[in-house]
């Protein structure tokens, strides 16, 4: 077994073995708290220029599908588990894990405490760190780590955002412009479950080009980074919204959808990663529990709402507020007329979904195609439906 090293921007380090490829990566270190879905979370293009944290101890078991794949390629910057498992057990298995990990080229490193490191990430925040099987001299791939400059302000989305339009298959009831920013296949296949055309559009559109296309709504996507940066795109979504195009926003694209509206958005301590995140419905009352990838969120005060995000405040008064709440109801600061808080996380009070009460929109933070993960919220793509054709 090769050794290998895993440095932390704080200077910690751990020493462990390389079991997929050679090499020298560095990203931002992130956990992810599910037990399976590990092929989704490698494809997943939400988790580019990241090193992925597994918190189950053992990765592998059923081994890599031909279905399961989120998009062509693995998306992680490296990734971290506490032991491999290559011999897999599973019938839909075409491939061990180890060896989907060796052929994508994927640097990797076993061995280490992950219950420690991940201790670790949740007590300082999310920590850029670096994997190298090259250079074993903790203080060397200090320095290097040092010098790179990961996520914070920077465009991600343009290295897995679609290239030129792409349009969808010819049998269908209806049809979605997609707006990809990095987008999952899971998302793709519900859509298409409810035989929709999907017309995928780069992140960069212009409005202009959106109309010739005549679609009967618009779905932003989830996709990696700082949603920020994404002016152009944000700038799209408000034309959408003032020419009351149907509109609907999924992780990052509620981060869009929220921004375009002149809302604010804030890096999380350590984010959402996982399967078993429970959400509020308010309008309903019912608990879903989600699917989740992100690091930002939308901040409510910016909506003119306090009380229910934990960002500085107690953990404790924030859930005591968040469970009393039936309806909760801010303003645009652009002029977008009244929105609606739909949904709450019951960890921590971060905004789940947003509807706009005078524009045909509404948006989700977690992943309602659940790729992996549970299907509760799979309504979402049955309500954008419903909205999209009553125009």
């Amino acid at each position: 077994m090769k050794k290998a090293l895993l440095v932390l921007e704080d200077g910690s380090y751990f020493f462990g073995y390389s079991f997929a490829c050679d090499g020298e990566v560095f990203g931002e270190l992130v956990f992810n708290t599910a037990m399976t879905g590990y092929q989704e979370v490698l494809t997943d293009p939400s988790y580019t220029d990241q090193i992925v944290v597994m918190s189950y101890p053992e990765i592998g078991i059923y081994g890599i599908n031909e279905m399961d794949n989120e998009s062509e390629t693995v998306k992680v910057a490296g990734f971290v588990v506490y032991r491999s498992v290559e011999r897999h057990s599973n019938q839909r298995a075409t491939k061990s894990f180890v060896d989907f990990l060796k052929q994508s080229g994927t640097v990797a490193i076993e061995g280490i405490d992950t219950r420690e490191l991940i201790k670790k990430i949740r007590a300082r925040g999310v920590i850029n760190g670096a994997i190298s099987t090259k250079d074993l001299d903790p203080k060397s791939l200090l320095i290097k780590l040092k010098q790179q400059r990961i996520m914070d302000g920077v465009d991600l989305v343009q290295r897995v955002s679609t290239e030129k339009v792409m349009d969808g298959q010819e049998d269908f009831e209806w049809r979605v412009a997609v707006v990809d920013c990095g987008v999952k296949s899971g998302i793709i296949r519900e859509l298409r479950k409810l035989k929709a055309s999907t017309v995928l559009l780069p992140y960069t559109t212009e409005f202009n080009e959106l109309i010739k296309l005549k679609v009967d709504g618009v779905i932003v996507s989830n996709g990696p980074g700082d949603p920020a940066v994404l002016v152009k795109t944000v700038e799209l979504i408000r034309q959408i919204l003032k020419n009351k195009i149907p509109l609907a926003g999924i992780c990052l694209g509620h981060q869009l959808i929220g921004l375009s509206i002149g809302a604010k958005t804030y890096k999380m301590k350590f984010g959402h990663r996982g399967i078993n995140h429970p959400v509020k419905n308010l309008q309903t009352g019912r608990i879903l529990i989600t699917t989740h990838n992100h690091g930002y969120a939308v901040e409510p005060e910016s909506l003119g709402i306090k009380g229910i995000s934990n960002q500085n405040q107690d953990p404790g008064l924030v859930m005591e507020n968040v469970q009393r709440l039936t309806e909760l109801v801010g303003i645009s600061p652009l002029g977008f007329g009244r929105v609606k808080i739909t949904h709450i996380s019951l960890n921590d009070g971060t905004i789940e979904g947003l509807k706009l009460i005078d524009y045909p929109a509404f948006s989700v933070q977690y992943h309602p195609e659940a790729s992996p993960g549970p299907h509760d919220a799979g309504s979402f793509f049955t309500d954008f439906k419903a909205l999209a054709l009553m125009r």
